[in-house]
């Protein structure tokens, strides 16, 4: 758009006015065209000493709406530097602290996708390391929630998508970058996923061996075993299996499984495993 630096728009009003033409219909049209002319100049005159900003200002000051919590700021001005300068530095880190402003403004779909093609677009970037944390951390908080934070053992029995995507994102960057500095922290909170993944699948066990599906309790039980071998759930499933086996009229396979029980856990008492499923299951001090 080509602006204009100056036009006498006020001087032919004040002429106008002086006139006392604005009686007549014709004129007064005129005069309402003026001004928004007049506003049309000044609108675009402030976008050119906008567009003067450099890249480097603009994210800057994109930096002071995040450091002060303006998060929806923040994503404005991200945004906008990303489409004035959509190349160079300051334009990539601006997709990444723009994805973490979404995060933290409670737009998690947002921030995933704004990740997502921040992984695809800067696959060699040395922060994209950053890009696999952030994104385990939104699915991780979608799992848990401030009520699941504030009550955690409630946590097994929700739907455990967000809480598989959290941990395949933190595998993802633990092996591809496991010198990251996140490592540490991303290994911590998959050893709580992995906990709640293989409690919920005791917890839908536990559902099936009530309503005498005992095969597809003994399935759940098994696939906790084969595939979570270190969760404190594994005492549970054998013990799952055991009672199923019962049921079942199976005595052989019941006292087998109990002495694995045995063997592996000693003569632990399942009635207070389950009171202290949230002590197993957290791993954080």
């Amino acid at each position: 758009m080509i602006c204009a630096h100056s036009v006498p728009g006020s001087r032919i009003i004040r002429t106008i006015m002086q006139n006392r033409l604005t009686d007549n219909p014709p004129i007064r049209l005129l005069v309402l065209l003026l001004m928004v002319a007049m506003l049309a100049i000044s609108g675009c005159a402030r976008d050119k000493r906008d567009d003067d900003r450099g890249p480097e200002e603009l994210y800057e000051e994109a930096q002071r709406s995040l450091q002060g919590r303006n998060y929806s700021r923040a994503i404005d001005q991200y945004r906008r530097l990303t489409t004035l300068y959509p190349f160079g530095r300051h334009a990539e880190q601006a997709q990444l602290d723009m994805a973490y402003a979404y995060y933290r403004d409670s737009q998690p779909e947002r921030a995933l996708t704004t990740l997502d093609r921040f992984i695809r677009t800067y696959p060699t970037h040395p922060n994209v390391d950053y890009a696999w944390y952030l994104k385990g951390l939104v699915h991780y908080d979608e799992t848990m929630g401030f009520l699941r934070r504030m009550f955690p053992g409630q946590v097994v029995d929700r739907d455990q998508t967000s809480a598989r995507e959290a941990f395949m994102d933190f595998q993802e960057l633990i092996r591809r970058h496991p010198q990251s500095r996140y490592v540490a922290d991303a290994r911590q909170r998959m050893v709580f996923l992995r906990n709640v993944l293989a409690e919920h699948e005791i917890v839908v066990g536990e559902y099936y061996f009530r309503r005498g599906a005992y095969i597809a309790a003994i399935n759940r039980a098994r696939y906790v075993i084969e595939n979570y071998p270190q969760a404190p759930a594994n005492i549970n499933a054998l013990d799952l299996k055991a009672r199923a086996y019962t049921r079942l009229d199976l005595p052989e396979l019941a006292d087998d499984t109990r002495q694995v029980l045995r063997h592996n856990y000693g003569d632990v008492d399942i009635d207070k495993e389950h009171e202290s499923m949230w002590r197993r299951l957290w791993p954080f001090d």
